[in-house]
This record gives C-alpha cells, structure tokens and sequence, in this order.
C-alpha cells in the first residue's frame, strides 16, 4: 500500500497540467507591458494574451472580443453583478439568486441588497435543481439580473439554463451564469445557454491560480468596478499578467 494521499478535491481546484506549467514558464520570458504598444516587447505580450484570448473564447463558444480577464471567478461575479448594478435605472432594482450559489454570488447579492436592492434567494428542490415556476414567479418586471450556477461545485447538479435565460429574457431581465465548475467537464455553448454573462476560473480546469474570465454578451450590459488604466475594454483595468493567461489559454 502507498501511504501517499489520493487527492479527489477537484471541484477545489485542479492541478496544474504540465504542458501549462510549460507555456507559463515560457511566456514569463515575454516581459513586456501588454497595454504599451509601442515597441515590441510590449506587442509580443499582447499578441499572446489575444491568442489566449482566443483560445479561452473558442471553449465557450463565443469570439474573443467577449472576454474580459480578471483574477479569478470572484471577481469575475462581482465584476458581472456589480457591474449590472452601477448600469440600472430605478425601475429595475430585484437581483434574483439561489441558495446554492457559491459565496463569491451569495455574498455579492447580499451587499447588493444592503446597498437598496431587492434580493430574492430562492431555494432548491430535494434534488439540488431549481424548480422553473419559482424562477417564473420571482423574474418579474422589476428584475434587473439572475445569476443561477451552471454546475454546482459540492453536489454536481447541472442547471437547466437554456429554459431559465428563456424566462429571464422574456421579462427584460439579464442572466449571469457562474460556470466555473463546467469547462473541462461538459461541453459549454453561451450561445445555446442564452446566457448574457458567464464567469470562468482557470484553476479549476488544469490551468494556473489567480486568473479568470468574464464572458459579455454586450458591452453595454456592464459598468466597471474597478477603475484606472482602462484595460480590457476599461472593463477591468490592471495590467494583465501574461503568463497567466496563456497558461489559461493553454489549459482551455
């Protein structure tokens, strides 16, 4: 017998897979500020986080200019439901959720409502699936967002999302989707889901700690949280760290 552990966390986090660990290792040597395009060091930095970009976009089934990177799926929500609130007029304040969201949603909402939204927490059936009539009944003309997970990180249950964005654009509400738990382990198509944002990590599918995406469906759904040089189409301003996005890249 091996007295070494057998590690089964993976819905925590993944290992980094050794063909990422090469591509980071090879892309600290393109050092060059991505955002300074000036000269070449700057332009070779860029070209590889586009070419990330591409990749991390053709997982998900979209172009590349709905990506934004961040730091991570936390931030990624934040920056979705945040950024949906800072857009909003009065009439729509209600931020509908589901009890079995992880805390970087749960969490989010609930300051939302300390901030003067309305926010409605709906639980789930004895077999973790949400029941659609109470989405039915919750989604309303004052909703300005619903943020139901894809995948559920402690008991696998998949969500039917198709049927809630259906619901959620028929009254004029947008549909966030934290799937941090699906790439790498069912096939993901925003297209076919009909969600307007989705949030990704790529820690979760053999890909290094400390980087995420937010897909976008329009730019005009989103106001930035965080401020300053105006990367990522000023969505998410930082400078991005290349090798870990194209370590991203490469796991995706």
């Amino acid at each position: 017998m091996n007295d070494s552990p057998v590690y089964l966390d993976y819905q925590a986090t993944t290992p980094l897979d050794p063909r990422v660990l090469r591509t980071v290792t090879e892309s600290s040597e393109i050092f060059g500020n991505p955002h300074g395009r000036q000269h070449i060091y700057g332009r070779d930095a860029a070209d590889a986080i586009e070419k990330a970009r591409a990749m991390v976009a053709y997982l998900i089934g979209t172009y590349p200019q709905r990506i934004i990177f961040t730091s991570g799926a936390t931030e990624s929500c934040n920056l979705a439901l945040r950024g949906v609130a800072r857009t909003t007029s009065t009439a729509r304040r209600r931020i509908v959720t589901v009890a079995t969201e992880h805390p970087a949603v749960l969490e989010t909402v609930r300051d939302l409502g300390r901030s003067g939204f309305e926010t409605i927490i709906l639980p789930v059936k004895s077999d973790g699936l949400l029941d659609l009539d109470r989405i039915q009944n919750a989604v309303g003309d004052t909703t300005l967002i619903v943020s139901v997970m894809a995948v559920n990180n402690e008991i696998g249950v998949i969500q039917p999302l198709s049927d809630i964005a259906m619901i959620c654009h028929e009254r004029g509400a947008l549909f966030h989707t934290d799937a941090t738990q699906a790439p790498g382990r069912i096939e993901v198509d925003v297209e076919a889901w009909g969600v307007d944002m989705l949030t990704m990590s790529s820690h979760k599918l053999y890909g290094p700690k400390g980087v995420g995406a937010l897909y976008l469906a329009d730019d005009k759904m989103l106001s930035p949280v965080v401020v300053g040089g105006g990367q990522e189409r000023g969505f998410r301003s930082g400078t991005v760290p290349t090798p870990l996005v194209c370590g991203f890249g490469e796991a995706a």
